[in-house]
């Protein structure tokens, strides 16, 4: 869908949503990123969300209330840091997710570990899996988890919201030119990237640039200095919170243009990397740092 038909569809979402009633007593069904449909018998109550960025979109959704477990690492969700903790990202408690009695569970599918996710499946609490690999279906997700929280008309509410200050970015940036050369730092050993099916790719894109390795078909590619300084980007960029240390490492590498003309720049490690509510923030500071190295390579 082009950017334009899916800020129509979202704004009419909106008016929809805000004009449909509520039906507490009534199933609830969606089809997850994993193409599964998950169907609850009545909008859920008891929440456990599996990571930070899908907390903030319940957040968004207006499900919070209902949000009775998530893992540890999500600290930096201020109303989710007294919830009981059922797991970390490289390991799930089963037994403590059972205690809490959830009636749907918020999972992302690339930060399971497999076997989490097996035992997850067998439990048979209802999972919607999460995959948000591009703004669109970012805004979707909190879409899908407002249908089945029943609180479609606050998530409708935030989906406007987002469509309207995307399309703003979209038009603001869009041809900017010359194109600059971007290389995001996601970890630095080993040296780990962003694919071309990653979000922050499409940001990187929407901002005017393009990523030196958005042509790898994976999320994650793990790839070498050598790769880097062959690709030779104009701006070298993480968000990270050690992403000074990282970026000061480049300087080794004069030959590289970024490290020439000092385009190393730190970005918030809460607003893009998240890809949570604050993920247009994370956008704006992409599209700064890449305008600024635009002007620096000007005559």
């Amino acid at each position: 869908m082009s950017a334009v038909r899916w800020f129509v569809s979202a704004t009419l979402a909106v008016a929809l949503w805000l004009a449909a009633p509520v039906a507490w007593g009534a199933p609830v069904q969606v089809t997850d990123d994993a193409g599964q449909s998950v169907t609850l018998p009545s909008p859920a109550r008891r929440i456990i969300a599996l990571s930070p960025q899908l907390l903030e979109l319940s957040a968004a959704a207006g499900a919070s209330r209902q949000v009775v477990g998530t893992i540890q690492g999500a600290s930096n969700v201020p109303w989710a840091r007294k919830l009981p903790l059922v797991g970390d990202a490289f390991a799930l408690n089963l037994e403590a997710i059972v205690r809490l009695k959830p009636d749907l569970i918020l999972a992302w599918e690339s930060g399971t570990p497999p076997r989490d996710a097996a035992r997850l499946k067998a439990l048979g609490i209802p999972v919607f899996w999460s995959q948000a690999n591009t703004f669109e279906s970012l805004a979707s997700t909190v879409s899908r988890i407002g249908v089945l929280a029943g609180t479609s008309r606050q998530a409708a509410r935030w989906v406007g919201d987002f469509a309207h200050r995307l399309g703003a970015l979209r038009q603001r940036y869009a041809g900017q030119k010359p194109m600059v050369r971007v290389f995001y730092q996601a970890w630095s050993t080993p040296l780990i990237t962003v694919g071309g099916t990653q979000l922050i790719n499409q940001a990187i894109t929407l901002c005017g640039g393009r990523n030196v390795f958005g042509h790898l078909a994976v999320l994650a590619p793990t790839i070498s200095a050598e790769a880097v300084v062959e690709a030779d980007p104009q701006l070298i960029v993480t968000a990270s919170p050690q992403g000074a240390q990282w970026l000061k490492a480049w300087k080794r590498f004069p030959q590289i243009s970024a490290v020439r003309h000092d385009q190393l720049v730190p970005l918030s490690p809460d607003a893009l990397p998240r890809m949570g509510v604050n993920v247009l923030d994370g956008v704006q500071q992409l599209c700064t740092a890449m305008a600024t190295a635009r002007r620096s390579r000007a005559p």
